[in-house]
Order: C-alpha cells, then structure tokens, then sequence
C-alpha cells in the first residue's frame, strides 16, 4: 500500500473516529525550535518546568518513539451549540437554582468530561482501526496533551490549521475551540499540506487580553497568562495582575472570543463535552461556592473533569481575586466577546 492510500485511510478512520480534522506531519525536528528555545531560555513558561526538561524530546518527535516517521493529527470540537446563552446565563452553577451571588468563569474546554481521557481512547480505537485495514505492523504512541511533543506545531505542519497570533491552532471553518491529540508511529505515511496564515493584519486577540500576556505576534509570556495563572500557578498570584483577571476561576476565553473565526464556529459532536448535571460548576460558578468547598466536595464534583488540574487552594485563590473583582468592577473590564 502506497504512503499517500495510507494517509487517505488515516483520514478516513479518524474522521469516523469522531475527529473533525485529521492530518500527517512527517517526524522530524520542528520547525519552531529555535524560538521555543529561547522562550525557554528567557522564562517564559513560568512554573511549568516539565516543558524545559523535556525540552529535547519535543523538539523531535522521533524521540519518544523508535523508528518514528510520521505524526497522525487530530482535532476535536469542543464548542457548544447555545455556549453564548450558557456563558451568559449559567445555567447547573449550583445545586439550588434560584441560588444568586457573585459568579465567575470559567473556559469552555472545562465544562463537560475530562477530554484527556476521551481523546485517548479514541485515538487507540483509530489505531485498533489501522491495524485492519493497513495489514501491516507498525508501533504506535498515542499523545493528548501531557505527552512531551509540540502539538501546535504539529498541528500546524499536518494542515490541521495555522498557528494563530494568540498562539493557537485556528482553522477557517473551525475556529480554535477544539482539542488536538496525536499518534506517533513507525508507518511512513504522506504528509498533508500545511495550511497558509490567515490572520492577516488583525491583532483583536493580542489588543482583548486583560493582562497583556502577548508580548508580540505568536508571543505569549505565559507568566501572565490568566489561563496559565488559574490552572498552571501554584503559588500566590503578582498582586498587579489580580484586578485584570477578572471573573476567570478557571482558565480564559478572550483570546478565542473575539476572535472573527470563532464567529460561526459548529457545535461539537461529542455529547460529554456538553455540560454536565452533576457538575454544579460551570460555565459561571457562585464564587461564595468554591471558597467554602472542602477537600471532600472538590472530590466529588471534579472527578472526571479537567477541573481537577487545580487544588483546592487554587481553586479558593481564584475565587477570592474574582470575588474582589466582581465586587469592583471598576477596575476590570468585563471582557465577554459579546461585549467588545
């Protein structure tokens, strides 16, 4: 079987899959090396030190997989069809509905089931899938997320869409709200077209951000990064930053907001991306909530969501700095995309 009929039916199987972009990247050495480096060099990652000791294993994917030849490529949407209302309206934020007080907020990624573990499961199905239908033995690593590769990067080389000048994947009908995963193989496969820029000269995710994390075009200083600072920072956050977080508890939306390619953006296919009843959290959690949670009842409502990336102490630190926000709204501006 020829490299490219293997390629169509990567495609083929990983659309039926349930992903709604697939693509091939060849493994090899990535092409951002050089300023990943120095983003490293210069502290941009903050406390995130698995990405500087792992620094050579994702600068080449051929080495967390012997034999490496090709990367599969895959994306999923996250997005749901009536997230404006939802994000507005907040409906499942507390076990009494009629319950009012000071919310906050938190990004769509997070509101349904933890995507680590349902993106992986079905990239191993998609291998299952290779297996039969190519004859051929091949080795495999599947990767979500956690795994030492550059996924954007990827991404971008395996025409799943270009790197955006917030840093993210963007495609021309999907936006960015959607996850990506890969397979590490040994199948030599033909690469797809990587897919030209098309943010032109816009610059609304660089001018939305409250607390000026990008420090130019495809830069971001992730130390001031509120999705970084929520989810990824453990310990107290710079007192200057804390008036332009506003209501996040939970990572952040606004680059991907106000975004125009996230204007018509179609809903996801995967019903546990959906809100969730038994999460009482989001999209818009009564902050009084978090910061009376104990250990036990963040147990309970995390289990199965990527919420649980945060401790209890995160989780009633970012309560607290939204609490003060949303009680002095002066000093923050509400950056919901439907009011830009």
């Amino acid at each position: 079987m020829t490299s490219s009929r293997k390629t169509d039916l990567v495609c083929l199987l990983g659309r039926k899959a349930g992903f709604e972009r697939v693509g091939v990247a060849p493994a090899e050495p990535i092409a951002g090396r050089a300023y990943f480096d120095l983003w490293l060099d210069r502290g941009r990652y903050g406390e995130m030190a698995c990405l500087a000791r792992t620094r050579a294993l994702r600068a080449d994917p051929r080495l967390i997989l012997d034999g490496a030849r090709s990367v599969i490529v895959v994306a999923h949407l996250y997005k749901q069809a009536n997230d404006s209302r939802l994000r507005r309206e907040g409906p499942g934020t507390d076990t009494e509905p009629d319950a009012t007080g000071p919310r906050g907020r938190i990004a769509r990624y997070a509101w349904g089931r933890d995507y680590h573990r349902l993106i992986r499961r079905k990239l191993h199905r998609l291998v299952d899938a290779l297996r039969d239908a190519i004859g051929e033995p091949f080795e495999a690593r599947v990767c979500v997320d956690t795994a030492p590769v550059m996924e954007r990067e990827l991404a971008a080389a395996a025409g799943i869409g270009w790197v955006g000048k917030n840093t993210m994947v963007v495609h021309p009908r999907l936006g960015s709200f959607f996850f990506l995963g890969e397979i590490v193989t040994t199948l030599d496969l033909q690469p797809s077209t990587p897919m030209a820029d098309h943010c032109g000269s816009c610059t609304r995710c660089l001018d939305a951000c409250p607390t000026r994390a990008f420090i130019g075009p495809y830069k971001m200083d992730a130390t001031r990064c509120i999705a970084y600072l929520t989810i990824e920072h453990r310990g107290a956050i710079p007192e200057e930053l804390q008036p332009l977080m506003g209501d996040w508890v939970f990572g952040c939306d606004v680059c991907q907001e106000v975004c125009p390619y996230n204007r018509s953006v179609p809903p996801t296919s995967e019903p546990r991306y959906e809100l969730d009843d038994r999460n009482p959290l989001p999209p818009r959690p009564l902050l009084e909530t978090l910061l009376t949670w104990t250990p036990r009842q963040r147990q309970e409502y995390l289990a199965g969501s990527a919420m649980k990336r945060a401790t209890l102490d995160m989780l009633r630190r970012n309560a607290d700095i939204a609490y003060r926000n949303v009680r002095n709204p002066s000093q923050w501006k509400d950056t919901d995309a439907g009011k830009q």
